[in-house]
């Protein structure tokens, strides 16, 4: 392809789709958007804002010692919109980075909506081929089902389906702290969390009455479909033993009860949900309840007994290409090399993977663009790990978020006495921050 064409097709405006448009319109490329949203809404967006959330409102850890915060210092070098708009956004949440949804979607929205090299249009694609190459199709694991159809028939039928939960949202100032109070894990923080304490009798209590109570049935298409495993809804945690969600969500480990001295046998987390903290959501309660029962059986929880839910849980399906099979390493199509496919759709989870994986393609795409050999990011970084995820060939190919399992296995074969686990995580971490402040010095912008 001439590296005179200079216009980029984007469908999908969501966290992946909407920092890919962003990075080509900065690069001087002019970008076509196009979202549905506005037009049809999805079974779990409320708005039509770009990149909103839905699942939560954290982009997951932004720690410098953890794989999603090395992630996240790759992004921030090479200029992530997303990011930028998540630290405009930010609210307490620990350790996490946590935002506040509505002011980090209007942002990242007017950012798009502003940029001279971005137009805008609201529309449901049908086809692939409605949409001019280069094109870029980012709409996330809600793919509209007309859209869906073409790509099951561009990929020969071969299309991949998971489960998704997200978790109920509860007003502030119905949260009795007469019975909750407000702490991080070991004291590491700035006690954002909202902490509900269960004793035995309690957790038992609340354990039995979620596993009685009355589920959403899945629809007959719907019935051999996984559910993604950090996403799982709580009753299916629950399937694995009765005390599995006190080693999970619910685990009592770091936080004393000030008002007892002791810990608690479990305890319900909350996070700050909005700017204002007018708003929390109950941490690993993804559910697919029935909404009454939701709304009774939530309110079992010490402190949440006049709770008022702004938002209860839900499951939706999702849809993801199997990406090692049928993806060519800079994540455009075996069949079509000028058909890119980032976010979500491409077997990514989580909300920063999305970005990424936006980010990425920008990169290689516009390389391809201007004839020049691709700039894929070193294998030891955490955007070359989660990119060598979608790669690889594997038996069963299922979403994966960044984690050190990603990583080049370190070789400690040498190394006495051994290192310990933190110690190997931290010569990861320098391994993959030294290898990408490398390959920046010879990215073309």
């Amino acid at each position: 392809m001439s590296h005179e064409i200079k216009k980029v097709y984007v469908v999908g405006a969501g966290l992946a789709g909407s920092e890919c448009a962003f990075q080509l319109a900065d690069r001087g490329y002019k970008v076509h958007l196009i979202e549905m949203r506005g037009q049809k809404m999805t079974p779990a967006h409320k708005t039509p804002l770009f990149a909103e959330l839905v699942c939560s409102n954290s982009l997951g850890s932004a720690t410098d010692y953890s794989a999603p915060g090395q992630l996240k210092y790759e992004a921030e070098k090479l200029g992530s919109l997303i990011l930028k708009s998540a630290y405009e956004s930010r609210v307490p949440a620990g350790m996490a980075l946590g935002v506040d949804r509505d002011i980090f979607s209007k942002n990242i929205t007017l950012a798009l909506e502003n940029h001279p090299n971005i137009t805008i249009e609201k529309r449901v694609v049908e086809s692939l081929d409605e949409i001019p190459r280069p094109a870029v199709i980012a709409t996330g694991p809600l793919t509209d089902l007309t859209l869906a159809d073409s790509l099951k028939s561009h990929f020969d039928d071969e299309f991949l389906y998971f489960f998704d939960a997200i978790a109920p949202i509860i007003d502030t100032e119905s949260i009795n702290m007469d019975k909750a109070w407000k702490a991080d894990r070991w004291d590491k923080g700035t006690k954002d969390y909202i902490n509900c304490p269960l004793n035995k009798e309690q957790y038992y209590l609340l354990i039995n009455e979620i596993k009685a109570a009355r589920k959403v049935v899945p629809k007959e298409f719907e019935l051999n479909t996984p559910y993604f495993e950090a996403c799982m809804p709580v009753e299916e945690i629950i399937e694995r033993g009765d005390e599995t969600l006190r080693f999970g969500p619910l685990s009592p480990k770091g936080l004393t009860d000030p008002k007892t001295g002791t810990r608690a046998y479990a305890v319900v987390q909350l996070r700050q949900e909005n700017k204002e903290a007018t708003a929390y959501n109950m941490v690993g309660f993804q559910t697919k309840m029935a909404y009454p029962e939701q709304k009774r059986i939530f309110s079992m929880i010490p402190g949440l007994e006049e709770a008022e839910f702004l938002k209860l849980g839900s499951i939706h399906r999702n849809l993801y290409i199997h990406s090692p099979k049928k993806l060519n390493p800079d994540l455009s199509s075996k069949k079509d090399p000028w058909l890119f496919f980032a976010g979500q759709i491409t077997g990514v989870e989580g909300y920063f993977e999305s970005t990424c994986i936006g980010l990425l393609v920008s990169q290689l795409l516009a390389d391809k663009m201007e004839n020049r050999p691709q700039q894929f990011p070193p294998r030891a970084s955490a955007m070359g790990s989660l990119l060598n995820a979608l790669n690889e060939e594997k038996e069963q190919f299922q979403p994966t978020n960044i984690n050190f399992g990603l990583f080049p296995k370190l070789d400690i074969t040498k190394t006495k006495p051994k290192l310990s686990r933190q110690h190997r995580r931290d010569a990861t971490l320098k391994i993959a921050k030294d290898a990408f402040t490398e390959w920046l010095k010879e990215v073309k912008h």
